[in-house]
């Protein structure tokens, strides 16, 4: 049975989440259960784009919260102009600004937020990867490059009180095109169009991993000298799998905006960058479905130690992380395999020296 598992995990995997999220989910939870999960599955399309950029390109990146900041705040900016028209929005007239930033106004139509929300993530990430690839700059230093980026990020955004909505970010919005998302009915919609898009992003990224591309980056994750000897660039391939890492991570933020109602800095900063990479690392860096799986679990955690031990969430972090790359350091989508392993190793026959 464990090496059944083991063969089949990974489509096993994917019947099994859609059982969850499209049936037990819905009809079991109640609305308030289910928007956290909403909120969960925002978080999941970041872990699938980790999946792409780092479990098989070999690009640790600690900065992806800056663009699930970017989707987050471009959709932000469009349900808060819809919300407070025609007036300028809340946090804006607090800060006496007095006329609505040129830069503002492109958001006042859905057409152009979607394609924002798509294409300035594809813009600010592929040069950011491409150059320092280029120069043959990568592991622990490109690392070191995001983390300081979101760091800077979200100083300033907390900075622009007046553009921005400082540390408060941008809240209280209620309706999209007219439609009161607020109601239940409203956010059993948004979760099941929610579902359906994080099906597609993984039919995507299973396609591309499946690809010669795919075949490519984990040639230049084992061993990128010998892919470059033999004429490819690697650095365009690895800025491709960053670049779409980055547009996943964007369409998850736009979602949360949507489903929390809010965006805020701190999902741009250090800390949430550094736990998008953990759902990833908990679900297995190299299985699509399985970082579904971590972000899941890490998000119902979470909301579990917040409401009764907020107090010891990075604590619990922390240790989660030390637990998965000593115990299962490839995750809970490498466990099936672990265990087949173990089982063969029991079962093998024990050798006696022979004598000579």
């Amino acid at each position: 049975m464990p090496r059944l598992l083991a063969r089949n995990a990974e489509a096993v995997g994917y019947v099994v989440l859609a059982v969850i999220l499209l049936v037990a989910f819905p009809l079991g939870l109640d609305p308030f259960r289910l928007n956290l999960v909403s909120k969960y599955l925002a978080f999941a399309f970041v872990a699938v784009g980790v999946v792409l950029s780092w479990g098989y390109g070999g690009i640790l990146s600690l900065g992806q919260g800056i663009f699930f900041g970017l989707g987050g705040y471009f959709m932000a900016m469009f349900l808060k102009l819809e919300a407070s028209a025609p007036e300028l929005p809340d946090f804006m007239v607090w800060s006496s600004t007095e006329v609505l930033p040129w830069w503002w106004e492109p958001y006042h139509h859905l057409w152009f937020t979607l394609l924002s929300v798509v294409l300035v993530p594809c813009a600010v990430a592929f040069p950011l990867a491409y150059a320092p690839f280029k120069k043959r700059l990568g592991g622990v230093y490109f690392a070191i490059v995001t983390l300081a980026l979101a760091l800077t990020a979200m100083v300033m955004l907390v900075g622009q009180q007046g553009y921005t909505g400082g540390a408060n970010g941008i809240t209280d919005f209620r309706s999209l095109l007219g439609w009161d998302i607020t109601t239940d009915r409203a956010k059993l919609f948004l979760y099941l169009g929610e579902v359906v898009l994080l099906f597609a992003v993984m039919g995507a990224a299973t396609f591309v991993l499946r690809s010669r591309l795919g075949k490519i980056l984990v040639a230049i994750r084992d061993s990128e000298d010998r892919v470059r000897f033999s004429g490819y660039d690697t650095a365009l391939f690895k800025a491709f799998a960053f670049t779409t890492g980055a547009v996943f991570a964007s369409l998850g933020g736009a979602l949360y905006s949507v489903q929390v109602g809010l965006i805020t800095p701190t999902l741009v900063g250090v800390v949430a960058s550094v736990e998008m990479v953990i759902y990833a690392a908990v679900g297995g860096r190299t299985s699509v479905v399985g970082a579904v799986y971590g972000a899941l679990l890490v998000g119902f955690a979470r909301s579990v130690i917040s409401e009764n031990l907020a107090t010891l969430w990075l604590f619990f972090v922390g240790g989660l992380f030390m637990f998965v790359v000593l115990v299962m350091p490839n995750g809970l989508a490498g466990l099936p395999a672990q265990l087949a392993s173990r089982r063969r190793r029991a079962e093998a026959p024990t050798r006696l020296p022979v004598d000579a």
